[in-house]
């Protein structure tokens, strides 16, 4: 009965969006996330770890490298790292994935490495955006366009996007340079992300009431604060998302997350930005 209930809100969902359907296609192309599921509670679910250490079947690494560019591995040894500006460190690793989005320099590179096999960018021809629909095999990569402030003044429509990377079983979502509250729509495409990048600087991106009422809807179980400018900023974020959620400080930079652990409660999990180093 809960299958079928579940079916039928789904249903519902899809019937209400059609733009979403229609723009993203993830209604018509094999996405676990557009979809109702059920949380795994748990209790102990950060694991500390290393970038270079073995990784757990069924388990995903984040290592939040510098400002809005986080390192995402696989159990399988894919590598993909979120708005990638070209430089992560002093290792020679080469991603097997990278995205990008155009909102400032520092979330780019005009001249990314040309052995990293897929280059996904954020943005299309001016105002029609892009769609991305990668499947690894074990990691699966989309795409939600978002609207940016134009440069130039305005707004350019469809400029950048949230990517959602499907691991592991899990649903992990990056809200890129988010510049606006996303629509109903917009909602809907991205479906269920167990765990969300979020911008939190409070004024280049969104304004913090803004991001947190984003960051209530989407009630993802971990919620890992980025591109923040000062601790004054990170905290001012932290104290706005106190009481609905959780608040974890567990140090360092990296972090082994699995379905099957996932915390029972919403939580905000503090990472420390750390360049991938050959010493560690």
């Amino acid at each position: 009965m809960m299958r079928i209930r579940a079916c039928l809100v789904l249903a519902a969902l899809i019937g209400a969006f059609p733009v979403a359907s229609a723009a993203q296609g993830d209604a018509r192309r094999p996405s676990h996330c557009i979809a109702i599921a059920d949380a795994a509670p748990g209790i102990e679910f950060l694991h500390m770890a290393a970038w270079r250490d073995p990784l757990p079947k069924h388990t995903v690494r984040l290592h939040y490298i510098a400002h809005a560019s986080f390192l995402i591995q696989s159990p399988g040894g894919l590598n993909a790292v979120t708005d990638f500006t070209g430089f992560i460190g002093n290792v020679p690793l080469i991603p097997d994935l990278v995205t990008m989005n155009h909102a400032h320099d520092t979330h780019w590179t005009a001249h990314p490495d040309p052995a990293i096999a897929h280059v996904l960018r954020g943005w299309g021809p001016f105002g029609e955006g892009v769609e991305h629909h990668l499947d690894l095999g074990e990691m699966l990569v989309r795409n939600v366009s978002t609207d940016i402030r134009s440069p130039y003044g305005g707004v350019e429509e469809r400029g950048n996007s949230i990517f959602v990377f499907e691991v592991a079983g899990l649903c992990i979502g990056h809200l890129g340079h988010l510049h606006h509250v996303p629509s109903d729509a917009q909602f809907a495409a991205l479906g269920r992300l167990d765990v969300v990048m979020a911008p939190v600087d409070g004024g280049l991106t969104l304004p913090l009431p803004d991001m947190i009422a984003v960051l209530r809807r989407l009630r993802s179980s971990v919620v890992i604060p980025m591109h923040w400018f000062g601790d004054a900023t990170l905290e001012a974020f932290l104290l706005g998302m106190s009481g609905e959620f959780d608040i974890a400080r567990p140090g360092g930079a990296s972090i082994d997350l699995s379905l099957r652990d996932l915390p029972d409660r919403p939580t905000v999990v503090v990472l420390r930005p750390a360049w991938l180093t050959a010493e560690e």
